[in-house]
């Protein structure tokens, strides 16, 4: 069974492995959205990760598909039992409305139809999908704890958030007395990127510098793109394609990726697992969040789970 944690600084139990779901209802229909969500929970997950704008790049899918997608699947099931997480505030894909959206009055009619999609009474933990530097903290974080004090949300947290943001939006919270942001989801994985390409195709702020300082003071990171895109796998086959490879153009991973080789071979492992093992074994309160697009593949998944690094394996990766 997959292991559980308490989040830092709240009451949520979570499986440290996050099933994230931007396939559902749109790549995968109703039933194979259902087949992987029912694997992972038998397999002890219990932590899911979706947004409000999953699928609306598919004109002919539902506004929402995934949230959707989850909400009908979370009808046959026990609410308390899962941690549902889900982002809004990003950009309105279905008008075309490209502004900056993480204003007070977007992120409350995101947060509604989030709340409608999913079928709940609260989100446990809702994450600002994105940032607006331009905006001070201040007025961001007033909404924010306003929901949270109107019972819509249990926790919020940042995503695509720069670390000195979230630091200053944190210590204006505990001006007031309240909580602040409790976590954190980040662009990390093994692959190193190659940063101005991964931003091209919106993979920004990489786990590095003040993030390292923030994590270690006990803000848990929550790891988007923990596989890499399969990275390493596809290198290994000589298969990774053009997006991939400009994302991860990085000289290091070729030296990283003959360390994934030796140790899933130690270990009698899969180089997935070995990439996933990196973030769950990191020395600071870390959940993947990892993709599967079939009950085979969360299954195979999981098995990082039981895998821990030793700190020099994971030392030998980073400073390949």
């Amino acid at each position: 069974m997959l292991t559980k944690v308490t989040l830092n600084h709240t009451d949520l139990s979570v499986s440290r492995l996050c099933y994230g779901t931007n396939m559902l209802g749109w790549m995968l229909d109703q039933g194979k959205s259902n087949a992987i969500l029912d694997t992972f929970a038998r397999l002890g997950g219990n932590f899911i990760d979706t947004a409000r704008s999953y699928g609306d790049w598919m004109p002919d899918a539902p506004i929402g598909a995934s949230e959707r997608a989850v909400g009908a699947w979370l009808k046959t099931q026990k609410r308390d039992d899962f941690v549902i997480a889900t982002k809004g505030g990003f950009f309105d894909m279905r008008v075309g409305d490209y502004r900056n959206r993480v204003t007070p009055d977007d992120v409350s009619a995101d947060l509604a139809q989030s709340l409608d999609h999913l079928g709940v009474d609260a989100i446990d933990l809702y994450f600002l999908h994105m940032d607006n530097p331009e905006s001070p903290v201040e007025p961001i974080v007033d909404a924010l704890i306003a929901h949270r004090e109107a019972g819509r949300i249990r926790h919020f947290a940042a995503s695509n958030w720069a670390a000195d943001r979230i630091s200053a939006a944190n210590a204006y919270a505990a001006s007031l007395g309240k909580q602040g942001f409790v976590a954190s989801e980040t662009f990390w994985g093994l692959a190193v990127p190659d940063v101005g390409a991964a931003a091209q195709q919106g993979y920004v702020h990489y786990y590095e510098g003040e993030y390292e300082d923030l994590h270690a003071a006990g803000l848990p990171v929550i790891a988007y793109a923990a596989q890499s895109g399969g990275y390493f796998t596809k290198l290994a086959a000589g298969s990774v394609g053009e997006q991939l490879a400009a994302r991860y153009a990085d000289p290091a991973n070729e030296r990283r990726l003959a360390i994934v080789q030796s140790l899933a071979a130690k270990h009698g492992v899969s180089i997935n697992e070995i990439a996933l093992s990196y973030l769950l074994s990191q020395p600071n309160q870390t959940i993947a969040i990892f993709g599967g697009s079939s009950p085979e593949q969360v299954a195979e998944s999981a098995k990082a789970d039981a895998l821990t690094l030793t700190a020099e394996e994971l030392a030998a990766l980073r400073n390949a």
